[in-house]
């Protein structure tokens, strides 16, 4: 449950970190951005303790770049998706 409680925290940073590291303009809102960074950071944590062995229960600085890795794909999936609904 921690890791979870963890990883929604960090999710609020690097969703805004995911979109400055993009380029170009991105039209998401500010919830969705927190929504996006949160799952990214779940990701990144899920994956750093299967296969890294870091916990997710605290702060590491490996889980901060997975996060931000998974949230930056998690933000351009949420951009392909939504621009191939618009042009519909």
């Amino acid at each position: 449950m921690t890791t979870i409680i963890v990883a929604l925290i960090v999710g609020c940073i690097v969703g805004p970190l995911a979109r400055l590291i993009l380029p170009g303009d991105q039209n998401i809102s500010v919830p969705m951005t927190i929504l996006l960074g949160a799952v990214g950071s779940l990701v990144g944590s899920w994956v750093g303790a299967n296969f890294l062995g870091t916990s997710g229960a605290q702060f590491s600085f490996w889980g901060l770049i997975l996060g931000t890795v998974f949230a930056i794909v998690a933000v351009m999936a949420y951009i392909a998706v939504t621009r191939r609904k618009a042009v519909r």
